[in-house]
C-alpha cells in the first residue's frame, strides 16, 4: 500500500493532473465537498481556517463529490464559481470525483483505508468528511461531516507547531 499521500495525482478543475507531491512538507486537510448540502456553509469556515493557517503550512484540498443526495450536480466550472462567489474560496479545489464504490478516486481509497470511520468502516457516509495529514504525508485522523473547521482547529495547530 502507498505509504503517503504524495504518491498520488489528482485532476484539477481544468482537467490537468496535479501531483500531491507539490504539497510535500505541508499539513493537509482533504475534504469531499458539495455545493448544495446542509454542510455547505462549512466552506466559509474552511476558507477562514485557510486564511489563518496557510502561511504556517496548511493546505486545504477540496474534492467535489455528487455521490450523496446528488448535492453537487454542476460542472467543475460551475462548482468553482459557486464556491468563490458565495464563500470566497481560495484554497485548491479539484475536479469532481467519486469517493466510494468501484470508481472511487485512488487518493480517497488510500485515505479511507488509512483512517477508517466509526466501527472501522471505510466508506464515506456524507459530504464534508475531512482527513488530516501531517507534513510527512501520513494520514492522522478522519473527521465526520458534522465536525466543523473550528472544532478541528486545535488538531491542525498541533501539526503546524
Amino acid at each position: 500500500m502507498t505509504s503517503d499521500v504524495y504518491e498520488f495525482s489528482c485532476q484539477t478543475t481544468a482537467g490537468q493532473k496535479k501531483s500531491l507531491k507539490d504539497y510535500e512538507g505541508k499539513v493537509l486537510l482533504v475534504v469531499n465537498t458539495a455545493s448544495k448540502c446542509g454542510f455547505t456553509p462549512q466552506f466559509g469556515g474552511l476558507e477562514e481556517m485557510y486564511d489563518t493557517y496557510k502561511d504556517k503550512g496548511l493546505e486545504i484540498l477540496g474534492f467535489p463529490c455528487n455521490q450523496f443526495g446528488r448535492q453537487d450536480p454542476g460542472s467543475n466550472d460551475e462548482i468553482m464559481a459557486f464556491c468563490q462567489l458565495n464563500y470566497g474560496v481560495s484554497f485548491p479545489m479539484f475536479g469532481k470525483i467519486d469517493v466510494n464504490g468501484a470508481n472511487a478516486d485512488p487518493l480517497f481509497k488510500h485515505l479511507k483505508k488509512a483512517a477508517p470511520g466509526a466501527l472501522g468502516t471505510e466508506g464515506i457516509k456524507w459530504n464534508f468528511t475531512k482527513f488530516l495529514i501531517d507534513r510527512s504525508g501520513t494520514v492522522i485522523k478522519r473527521y465526520a461531516p458534522k465536525d466543523t473547521p473550528k472544532a478541528i482547529a486545535k488538531d491542525i495547530e498541533k501539526l503546524l507547531a
